[in-house]
């Protein structure tokens, strides 16, 4: 996998190596899977072991992690009160928060040399509002590229499982998206993920979500240590 000069995204498109002009010298690492797969759970563990490590990481969500994206994420994930939203809606939505979150925390953090860990971002717009709600992938993938200028992740660790295990786990943490929609619903958005998957399995690394979380963990951190020829400190880890 070349870090540098690398083609467009099959996913994603365009691939901006730049921060502000100047080339990125830390790391963009996401988190993506269907609802309930546990990616806030491995992100927490898989922190920990980079620090411990001795890297310099910073942890971060989508929607959120900005004041606005914050607001944002309410609007778009509280259950109460409801407003119908069109999946157009949703991805400009979902796009505004991600333009200020790449400008305000990742680009930052990339230049500044850090790794950044990252619980959702664009890919998981391109299977909610495409494969979910059947936004046209085209149209959806301009707004990711002009909402991320161009900053994609250099290595994707998806954690899959079955949309109706994932539902049942998060049957006491609610968003719009158990709420309102249904198991079809979902069920193509993991189809979505593992389908990015396939076609960029240089960047993406799928983890089975069903196994024990010291597994789950294992397995991302064997993943992460693909990125260690760029992040020496990387060499140093152990799930």
């Amino acid at each position: 996998m070349s870090l540098d000069g690398r083609p467009a995204s099959p996913t994603l498109g365009p691939v901006d190596r730049c921060s502000a002009g100047q080339p990125r010298a830390g790391l963009f690492i996401t988190l993506e899977g269907p609802d309930g797969s546990g990616k806030s759970s491995l992100q927490a563990r898989l922190v920990d072991v980079l620090r411990h490590a001795g890297c310099e990481v910073v942890a971060t969500r989508e929607p959120g992690s900005t004041p606005l994206g914050e607001q944002l994420r309410r609007l778009v994930l509280d259950v109460e009160p409801r407003i119908d939203r069109t999946g157009r809606a949703d991805a400009l939505l979902f796009a505004a928060s991600r333009a200020q979150h790449v400008d305000e925390v990742i680009r930052p953090a990339l230049a500044r040399g850090k790794i950044v860990i990252c619980d959702r971002y664009a890919d998981s717009s391109l299977a909610y509002q495409g494969a979910g709600s059947g936004v046209p992938i085209d149209e959806l993938r301009a707004v990711q590229q002009f909402a991320t200028a161009g900053v994609a992740p250099d290595l994707t660790i998806l954690l899959d499982l079955p949309a109706e295990i994932g539902l049942a786990r998060k049957s006491a943490e609610v968003t719009r998206f158990e709420a309102f929609q249904d198991l079809a619903y979902h069920e193509r958005v993991r189809a979505a993920f593992l389908g990015f998957a396939a076609a960029e399995p240089g960047r993406y690394a799928i983890v089975d979500a069903t196994r024990e979380a010291t597994e789950v963990l294992a397995a991302a951190v064997e993943a992460v240590r693909r990125l260690a020829v760029w992040m020496p400190c990387l060499e140093r880890t152990s799930g």
